[in-house]
């Protein structure tokens, strides 16, 4: 398929009209209504899976997005490249903006994504990379929710009872690790890598992205709920590495929250009453939690901040610019800010953020 035209809506005609997507399925993602249609029947039946705790009855949407499955797709644009992210080498994106809208190109798939003014296309072999068109229906609600006002937060989140938590930290610190081992103990999952905050009265409210947690084998292992997840030729061999190698390891697998913790337990949208922050070490000391003012640890901030990235393109040309640090440090001024230092211990961090959602207070000692 050859994407013709100069404008986004030029392109999307090409696109649909070469291929069209007649196949549906509607999702509530956090109060958000989404309409996903798909050109096959494969490729409807695997998001639909992937879906499978968000999808609802049919209604008018907010969004609408379409996915059109095509072996191959070229495109003449000048596309910019977008440079990897600091410690990466690889060249994996690109992109052009058109009067009205985007085009990203995926170099290693060959999937082009096609958004602005509120359509949005996925062309390319979709099937085959199922997992890009996931992320995509998943951008266009983060977008949706940045341009109500929200902020864009790199972390984690659970829920017990009323209260909710987010769950930052400096990379590989172990946010992820951590909101899994406090499934185990009861909480409901919110979300793995991201969340929008927006204001909610005196308080924080925070939305998730509907994505299942990827996990590292010394997640896995590490937890009763997930170690079956690991292929039983493969566990000997990791549980033999050694440990500082085995939680860097690459290698990664999908935790399906259903399957391993059972349905009804992940929602999108809970109250966020606290911001923990790893900034832990594996060095054997003991852990400490305490409070924090977000105004004067500011250092602390960047391990929550989260750059909008190729996919945002808001309503308001003015939110081109990401919040700055400043403005981050006002909006966590609505909610408890928790620095959990020291060494790295993961049970006892659950008991204090069990404690937490139970109380409200930090544990006494």
């Amino acid at each position: 398929m050859k994407l013709t035209g100069t404008t986004r809506k030029e392109l999307a005609e090409t696109v649909k009209t070469a291929c069209p997507a007649n196949h549906e399925l509607f999702l509530d993602l956090g109060g958000c209504p989404i309409r996903v249609l798909s050109s096959t029947d494969g490729l409807n039946n695997a998001l639909a899976d992937y879906f499978k705790e968000f999808l609802t009855e049919k209604g008018e949407p907010q969004i609408v997005v379409s996915a059109h499955e095509y072996p191959d797709v070229a495109c003449d644009l000048a596309f910019n490249v977008k440079q990897p992210d600091p410690g990466k080498t690889k060249i994996k994106e690109e992109w052009v903006d058109l009067p009205d809208g985007r085009v990203v190109r995926k170099r290693l798939t060959g999937m082009h994504f096609l958004f602005g003014q509120g359509e949005n296309v996925a062309v390319g072999p979709c099937l085959d990379n199922a997992n890009q068109v996931i992320n995509f229906v998943n951008n266009r609600f983060i977008e949706w929710k940045l341009n109500q006002g929200g902020f864009l937060g790199h972390a984690a989140g659970v829920r017990s009872g009323e209260r909710g938590i987010s769950l930052a930290g400096f990379s590989g610190a172990g946010k992820s690790t951590l909101a899994l081992h406090l499934m185990s103990r009861g909480t409901t999952f919110i979300s793995n890598d991201r969340i929008m905050v927006e204001p909610d009265g005196d308080g924080l409210l925070m939305y998730g992205v509907a994505k299942q947690p990827r996990i590292n084998p010394g997640t896995a292992l590490n937890n009763p709920d997930l170690h079956c997840i690991v292929e039983p030729d493969l566990r000997e061999k990791f549980l033999s590495m050694p440990r500082e190698e085995l939680w860097q390891l690459e290698h990664k697998y999908d935790a399906l929250i259903d399957e391993c913790y059972g349905p009804g337990r992940f929602e999108l949208r809970c109250p966020m009453d606290a911001l923990v922050i790893l900034n832990w070490k594996r060095n054997g000391s003991p852990m400490r939690a305490d409070l924090v003012d977000p105004n004067e640890r500011t250092d602390l901030l960047p391990a929550f901040m989260k750059s909008t990235g190729l996919f945002y393109l808001p309503d308001n040309p003015a939110r081109r610019t990401d919040p700055d640090i400043k403005a981050y440090a006002e909006l966590l001024s609505r909610t408890k800010v928790i620095e959990i230092a020291g060494g790295v211990d993961f049970e006892h961090a659950s008991d204090v953020c069990l404690h937490f959602m139970k109380t409200g207070l930090l544990p006494a000692d």
